[in-house]
């Protein structure tokens, strides 16, 4: 299907660029959203006769996207969570949970604006994308821990998983006995105690 790109959408076109794309990309999320026309004679018309306040309010938004952009480049924020010891989540951080941590901390982000292409499942230090506007994206550090304690130890770059396994190594330690045998394993003592047979005359 061909449609009238109304905005600039990644890795398909800008404004004005008329792209074949499959039908359903097109019903389900170009079309509904306003990001497209179909490309139809009657369409062409339409864009053409309003392609200079398309362009002038596409222009009015990537400017109010820049403005919002520099309080979030670079913005870190801590998500604690429950995991495993080898650092996998119990569940996992959606773009949901990241847009209501953002907002949380003072920043316009909406959940369709994070770039996420599969949910967070680990513990660590991630980098995530925020397309504020088709032209204009940042990108936001989101530390996922146990603890604040443990987010503190991985924003200076310690790996808490490694830590947690070295702990645990050094931790264990096996029964020691210097005066045993190598190889030699000391019989039951309630083996022995077995009742002597009795001669009868």
């Amino acid at each position: 299907m061909d449609v009238i790109l109304l905005e600039r959408v990644e890795k398909l076109g800008n404004i004005g660029d008329v792209v074949a794309v499959k039908p359903g990309f097109a019903r389900n999320f170009l079309l509904p959203r306003g990001k497209a026309l179909r490309a139809n004679e009657a369409n062409r018309k339409r864009f053409e006769a309003n392609r200079t306040q398309i362009e002038a309010d596409n222009a009015k938004r990537r400017e109010t996207a820049e403005v919002d952009s520099k309080g979030l480049e670079g913005k870190k924020i801590v998500l604690i969570r429950q995991a495993s010891n080898a650092g996998a989540l119990y569940g996992s951080v959606s773009a949901r949970d990241l847009a209501e941590a953002l907002v949380a901390d003072g920043a316009k982000v909406a959940k369709n604006q994070i770039q996420l292409d599969t949910p967070i499942k680990t513990l660590g230090i991630h980098d995530v994308r925020v397309a504020l506007h088709p032209e204009v994206s940042v990108n936001v550090q989101v530390n996922v821990a146990r603890s604040p304690e443990e987010a503190d130890l991985q924003s200076q770059g310690i790996d808490i998983n490694a830590e947690f396994f070295e702990r645990d190594a050094a931790g264990f330690t096996e029964d020691y006995d210097p005066n045993a045998e190598p190889g030699v394993v000391e019989a039951d003592d309630a083996e022995g105690d077995a009742p002597e047979a009795t001669e009868e005359a």
